[in-house]
């Protein structure tokens, strides 16, 4: 191959704006502006005046796409004279998928621009990220970049797959150094060599926040930190296998460990991912007594000081409060203890020696007991453990994710995903309770197939799997074809959920009913919580400010077989999809909240997909919901929230089948389901028992609802099932069969 100086050709005529990557461009203030600054005036760097490029605002991060045949991009980056000279504070960084690829002084307005000409072969290149970094400024940041000219040139060849081995790169295990610089190499020489697997010698391998590519995204049901530093960025990759061969990645600090994005064909094979400081704290009660418990909490493992009276927990680069909640663990089964739920735990604090504490509050009553477990929570929900993100036909073969300060896996506006055996579990090394901060695993306006099989979920605070669209609510119509759109929940804003050429539908709010909406013509963000977008056609009468829209063409089928979900808090499973959503051959083993939720809104998280074909299939059910939690009325809850549901005209949910079960539970209800039409409950297994406390209520509830058939199931102490074991809300008698 000949030098690539050598293969330089003439600038390609005009630098192409692709529609899509300015919507899916980050900035934490107002929007990316193209051939204009920030404020819409002319592009000017050092008194002079520039027709075209992006006006941005620090922090930014713009994704840009790599045109077939380009080899080179250049250009002109600095602060807008406008901000007025000597102001502004701004480093300049172009990012390949894996590594800082040229970075620029820091900058001010009135300094001349800072030239850059990076070598990006399209060969290797389909996506770089150009970022804007205030450096902690937040002032007069106006960051413009000017001039921008793609290079073509004759290509690179890829380099012949191989299976790459760690050492090479010098790549470490069990020694207490941070790998991550060694590792970004070997993924550099993956990108290059399309088809090749990664495969590290077995052992323990740590990663440092110091060391991270810093990445600047939103991230669904997750707090928005200005910064994700990513531990391994399996970026801008084709057809490639990272294999840890079993090998377990220790993490150190506030971090983001594995992103899989703008990828294709990623398999990651043979790893845990764990924390050096997990983000709970875990205290054991030693002593119960009237109005007082004992506390013991381990300062070398979970660094701790008292201000204030109260906890403050501390780790590598961060400390944080104590919430005074939590999750209480049994000492002996790790179960939560019946009945206690989020549990306030907090009092007057009397220090007894290191790590120990006298804490005014009463637990008679609770069930709680000497030797049980306190996880005691004091973190957001800032990274989660790993990220998917706009990747197609991704597998997690035996990947283990034992803790995580947000979600275990978080996949948004991804295709095709397999999850093999692994999950979200204990680490046998640690005596803790619990593992991640929120759900195991959480899909956010995705599409194709999720599967999920023969994994293990344990100890986190939400959910194994919760599968949902994000909608928008509608904040004005401007016209015939044009409306302003607003993301709602403070937890999910920011990243794409509509780009031109995709067809979204409309929900009418009040009463949560869906209706056809359009093709998208054109979106243009207005910053991090709201979007304009046009149609091709007017929008549909009927709809307007307070409804709200989804992406009819972001809907994932699931299959979750042959795991188990146990001890954990919250719900086992949560799916809001209309496409087919399989539940077979699981274990639900004292999930402390309902075992499946089929949720949908439009008014508080605005997760919504009406569930249209569920099958619930032979899985084991053993004493579920034995603390209260949100939505969770019964084993099975069905429980979209619809505001007018006494004049909803249709319903939400269609056909759901529940066959072939095993309910080992106690006195609780077995299913909960608001505006459902088809419901078949059939030749289910019920054996009751006296393990908790029993809820003395009607096994099904049923609120606007038809077409429901209970039929062909055995009840142990034997009970036939009538009427009265039904309790109807605008639900008519004939619409219920029971047999």
């Amino acid at each position: 191959m000949r030098p690539l100086a050598l293969l330089l050709l003439l600038p390609l005529p005009l630098f192409g704006f692709s529609a899509e990557d300015l919507a899916m461009s980050n900035q934490s203030y107002g929007a990316v502006q193209v051939n204009r600054s920030i404020d819409g005036k002319p592009l000017t760097l050092a008194g002079k005046s520039y027709e075209q490029g992006w006006g941005s605002h620090a922090v930014s991060e713009l994704p840009l796409t790599v045109p077939e045949g380009a080899v080179r991009l250049k250009g002109l980056a600095g602060v807008d004279d406008e901000v007025g000279a000597g102001k502004g504070s701004v480093k300049f960084r172009i990012l390949s998928g894996t590594a800082v690829l040229w970075e620029s002084p820091v900058m001010k307005a009135g300094d001349a621009p800072a030239s850059f000409e990076v070598a990006v072969p399209s060969a290797f290149h389909r996506k770089l990220y150009l970022q804007a970094d205030d450096m902690g400024q937040q002032e007069y940041d106006h960051a413009d970049w000017v001039d921008l000219k793609w290079i073509k040139g004759e290509q690179p060849s890829p380099k012949e797959a191989r299976t790459m081995g760690g050492a090479e790169f010098g790549i470490r295990p069990n020694v207490e150094e941070d790998q991550t610089a060694a590792l970004h190499k070997a993924l550099e020489a993956l990108r290059e060599a399309p088809g090749s697997t990664l495969k590290l010698e077995k052992g323990v391998y740590h990663f440092h926040h110091d060391g991270a590519l810093k990445r600047h995204f939103h991230i669904s049901n997750h707090d928005q930190p200005t910064w994700h530093p990513i531990g391994i960025p399996l970026a801008d990759l084709r057809s490639v296998t990272f294999d840890g061969q079993g090998s377990r990645f220790v993490f150190h600090g506030l971090m983001l460990p594995l992103l899989v994005q703008d990828s294709e064909k990623v398999t990651v094979r043979g790893i845990s991912i764990d924390f050096s400081r997990p983000h709970h704290s875990q205290g054991i009660i030693t002593r119960v007594e009237p109005g007082a418990y004992e506390l013991s909490v381990d300062p070398k493992l979970y660094p701790h000081e008292i201000r204030g009276g109260w906890f403050v927990h501390k780790g590598e680069g961060w400390e944080s409060a104590d919430w005074g909640n939590g999750i209480v663990f049994d000492g002996k089964t790790r179960e939560i203890v019946a009945g206690t739920g989020d549990f306030g735990y907090k009092g007057k604090l009397t220090v007894l020696g290191e790590g120990s504490y006298r804490i005014e509050k009463d637990l008679s009553g609770s069930g709680i007991k000497a030797g049980d477990r306190i996880t005691m929570r004091h973190s957001s929900r800032p990274h989660p453990g790993v990220f998917l993100y706009r990747a197609k036909d991704t597998v997690l073969d035996q990947v283990v994710i034992h803790q995580a300060a947000g979600m275990g896996l978080l996949a948004q506006r991804s295709e095709n995903i397999q999850l093999r055996g692994g999950g979200i579990h204990l680490a046998t090394e640690t005596d803790r309770y619990f593992t991640t901060n929120a759900d195991a695993t959480h899909f956010s306006n995705c599409r194709g197939e999720i599967i999920a099989e023969d994994g293990l979920y344990e100890g986190m605070m939400d959910d194994a799997i919760n599968v949902h669209a994000t909608c928008l609510r509608i904040e004005e119509l401007q016209g015939p074809r044009k409306l302003r759109a607003r993301y709602v929940h403070g937890q999910a804003v920011g990243f794409e959920v509509a780009l031109p050429g995709e067809t979204l539908r409309g929900i009418r709010a009040r009463h949560l009913e869906p209706c056809p909406l359009g093709k998208v013509a054109a979106v243009h963000r207005l910053n991090t919580d709201e979007v304009e977008i046009e149609f091709t056609a007017d929008i549909p009468a009927g709809l307007g400010k307070g409804d709200a829209l989804e992406n009819a063409d972001w809907f994932p089928s699931v299959t979750f077989r042959g795991n188990t979900v146990r001890n954990n808090r919250a719900r086992g499973t949560l799916f809001t999809t209309p496409k087919p959503v399989k539940v077979e051959e699981n274990i639900f083993d004292k999930s402390s909240g309902s075992a499946l939720l089929l949720a949908g809104d439009a008014n508080g998280w605005y997760e919504s997909g009406a569930c249209q074909d569920v099958l619930i299939r032979k899985n084991v059910f053993r004493n579920n919901l034995t603390s209260r939690y949100q939505f969770t009325e019964a084993i099975l809850s069905f429980y979209p929230e619809v505001p007018d549901l006494a004049d909803q005209r249709g319903y939400y949910h269609r056909n759901v089948r529940i066959e072939g079960n095993v309910f080992e539970t106690f006195d609780v209800p077995l299913l909960y389901a608001i505006s459902t039409d088809g419901i078949t409950f059939r030749g289910n297994k019920v054996t009751y028992n006296d393990s908790y406390k029993p809820w003395n209520k009607p096994p099904f509830t049923l609120r606007h609802c038809a077409n429901v058939k209970i039929e062909g199931n055995q009840v142990t102490p034997r009970k036939e099932w009538t009427r009265d074991s039904v309790s109807r809300e605008d639900t008519a008698e004939d619409s219920v069969q029971i047999r």
